[in-house]
């Protein structure tokens, strides 16, 4: 391919040379711009042919850009004139259609049903009713605590789910707590530890992970007097203990020492620009039966609210074998 290159740009810089003597050198300026674009052809030829760092444009200088061209191109070409309005993962673009529009605060009624597949299998709808009932004005709301817990909570049904302070900036935090609250719903903080951007008035379930941060001691462990201490806030209606890493699973997740700044590590209660890492599992407990033990002390400390567990299973029969001990 390089020598057909190479033979070619020879070949065009020969006719254009022939063509401008045939024609005149002054009156064939034309030809001048030809050659300049085939020098500029030549150039970038020969450093596609040394370098090393792609083999599309060694073995195909000049004609192997287009290829990288068009690669970072392709999510727009497939957004814009491949997908269709209910194409598109996770969001279609019926529904950041929809967003868009609550976000400018305009009409957001868009009737998009009947692009979709109605026979499909995957299709939910409202079906007329000849005797239909006027709804209930009701708050669609679930109480969460056994006759153990003496602070039972009644929980929204849609809720915002675990997003740590250090993953997401304060302004998101607070936000999400200021709409958990105008909404009147729960507002998951993550393993990341219960921050003052999280005390805006909405309702809290503290996320307590592997490692165990805002509650835990010098050496990474459980500390139940720091558990007790933020537990009790009132803002706290529930404790969820956070299993694994179900994004990261196999390994726990790593706090580079760079993100580690002075707030998040006294959040965290852990050690100002060290590289921090979350255990794949809990060092409090190893088992099932150690588990629910655990638990039913957490739930203590936090003065009877309720406490449950959140986990990621990769096979079944985890969660079967772990039932049977």
């Amino acid at each position: 391919m390089n020598k057909l290159f190479f033979g070619t740009i020879i070949f065009l810089f020969s006719l254009t040379l022939l063509l401008m003597w045939f024609y005149e050198f002054s009156d064939f300026r034309f030809g001048y711009l030809v050659l300049a674009v085939l020098a500029a052809l030549t150039l970038l030829g020969i450093y596609d042919t040394v370098q090393k760092k792609h083999a599309i444009r060694r073995n195909y200088p000049v004609v192997g850009n287009f290829r990288y061209m068009l690669e970072s191109i392709s999510p727009e070409m497939q957004q814009y004139f491949v997908e269709s309005n209910t194409d598109g993962r996770p969001f279609s673009r019926n529904l950041r259609a929809l967003a868009y529009r609550r976000a400018k605060n305009v009409n957001d009624t868009h009737p998009f049903g009947t692009q979709r597949d109605i026979d499909g299998e995957d299709y939910t709808a409202l079906r007329h009713s000849i005797y239909a009932v006027h709804p209930k004005d009701e708050d669609l709301r679930v109480t969460i605590g056994s006759k153990f817990c003496t602070q039972p909570y009644s929980s929204s049904i849609l809720n915002i789910s675990a997003m740590s302070f250090g993953s997401l900036s304060s302004n998101a935090i607070i936000a999400l707590n200021r709409g958990a609250k105008k909404g009147n719903f729960l507002h998951n903080t993550g393993e990341g530890g219960i921050a003052s951007y999280h005390l805006e008035g909405g309702d809290i379930c503290w996320q307590i992970g592997t490692g165990y941060f805002g509650c835990r001691d010098e050496s990474g462990r459980f500390s139940a007097k720091d558990f007790k201490e933020k537990a009790s806030l009132p803002q706290v209606k529930m404790i969820e203990l956070k299993l694994s890493q179900g994004a990261k699973p196999g390994h726990g997740g790593v706090l580079p020492g760079i993100k580690n700044t002075a707030e998040i590590a006294k959040i965290r209660g852990i050690l100002q620009g060290t590289t921090v890492l979350s255990p794949p599992s809990h060092s409090a407990f190893s088992n099932p039966k150690e588990m629910i033990q655990f638990i039913a002390q957490l739930r203590e400390l936090a003065g009877g609210k309720p406490v449950g567990f959140k986990l990621c299973i990769g096979k079944r029969r985890n969660l079967s074998n772990s039932a049977r001990r």
